[in-house]
């Protein structure tokens, strides 16, 4: 898990220091909306991560269900 962590983490910074460059206001528009679209990429690559992470958490806490159906 603690890869899992490392890449969730380094998602999040992309994140915070694209979210920083957007916030400076010296970006030209075109390369702000080059940055939005990454962020909408890393965005959609975090949720992928967390979902994975969701559904890997359920099945080790429940790994009797299957058994019971």
């Amino acid at each position: 898990m603690s890869g899992e962590t490392d890449h969730l983490d380094e998602l999040i910074d992309r994140l915070e220091r694209a979210a920083a460059q957007l916030r400076s206001g010296e970006l030209s528009p075109d390369a702000a909306a080059t940055l939005v679209e990454d962020c909408a990429a890393l965005a959609g690559e975090a949720s992928a991560e967390l979902e994975h992470r969701a559904r890997a958490g359920a099945e080790e806490h429940s790994p009797a269900q299957d058994t019971l159906l």
